[in-house]
């Protein structure tokens, strides 16, 4: 399998790096979205790349932009190296570009919870609440709530980490219309994405959405989903054989990589140690299992994997 840690030139104005994406300008209100193989742990970048993590990262997102598509537009414009400038279309790319609409992206991130788990299972055995919310007593650790809930946080800068806020704090931010209809508009996603994927097999604990506004042709401003979408970097996917209220069941992303680097003395800050051929592959393995158990697609029709199809 290839892998991609560092994008090369494309011959477009280069507008942003991230843990895993790289961003450039593609002109007329468009951004070009590039996921490399990089990955991170407890917020530090690894020296190894996953190999064709970043394939998997666009192919769920692509599908799920389609799958979500009656409920909330999108920024995808394409997938397909067709669609960029001659010298951006390198086949090391394959599979891993997303041509956008540039969009004016909400100050919060939209988080929606189906069960107690991460920094909500933290605050709550320690203050009896959810983002400052109130909920009911008595829950376990892992254990599902009786709906799920709108928990927003803050966008950190770089180096930062998020801070969880109440919706209250959340219209303080972004005004109470738009605050609403985030709420709504990520519920209803995350409603739809929990029925498919325990259809699969797999409990959908939590996931964030990036919404941003988009002005149609009449000038109007729509909310739409950008970013990623419920791939196993922005979600936390349980198989429902391995939950047991009482205790949280491994994510099924990292995993492989968390599970190793905890069992090193390690500060958890740069540099990274060296990940065995092992830890990578099994990494690998359980992002392309995601992206094909919960899609229910085969990840070698994805562009840029042997005997791949087009994308379109």
């Amino acid at each position: 399998m290839s892998s991609l840690s560092v994008v090369p030139d494309l011959g477009l104005p280069h507008v942003h790096s991230g843990k895993v994406r790289d961003l450039f300008d593609a002109g007329q209100g468009q951004l070009l979205m590039v996921a490399s193989d990089r990955l991170s742990a407890f917020d530090v970048v690894m020296n190894e790349a996953v190999p064709n993590k970043g394939r998997v990262l666009t192919a769920m997102s692509a599908f799920w932009f389609d799958e979500l598509s009656q409920i909330i537009g999108n920024h995808l414009i394409s997938t397909s190296l067709d669609s960029l400038p001659p010298s951006a279309q390198l086949p090391e790319l394959a599979g891993r570009i997303m041509l956008c609409r540039r969009a004016e992206m909400l100050p919060i991130e939209c988080i929606v919870r189906g069960f107690v788990a991460g920094s909500a299972w933290k605050e709550y055995s320690q203050n009896g609440t959810i983002h400052s919310m109130a909920v009911p007593a008595g829950m376990a650790e892992a254990d599902r709530l009786d709906e799920p809930m709108f928990t927003p946080s803050t966008k950190a800068a770089v180096g930062d980490h998020d801070e969880n806020i109440s919706f209250d704090a959340a219209v303080e931010l972004i005004g109470g219309d738009l605050a609403e209809q985030a709420r709504s508009l990520s519920l209803q996603m995350y409603s739809v994405a929990a029925a498919k994927a325990e259809a699969a097999g797999f409990f959908l604990a939590d996931t964030k959405f990036e919404l941003g506004l988009i002005a149609d042709s009449n000038g109007k401003k729509n909310l739409v989903v950008a970013d990623e979408v419920l791939t196993p970097d922005s979600s936390r996917f349980w198989l429902m054989q391995d939950w047991h209220p009482g205790s949280t069941p491994q994510g099924f992303d990292k995993q492989p990589v968390r599970d190793f680097l905890e069992t090193l003395i390690w500060n958890k800050t740069p540099p990274p140690p060296a990940l065995p051929p092992a830890v990578v592959q099994a990494t690998a393995d359980r992002y392309q299992q995601a992206y094909e158990q919960i899609c229910g697609l085969a990840f070698e029709d994805w562009p840029g994997v042997t005997g791949a199809i087009p994308s379109v």
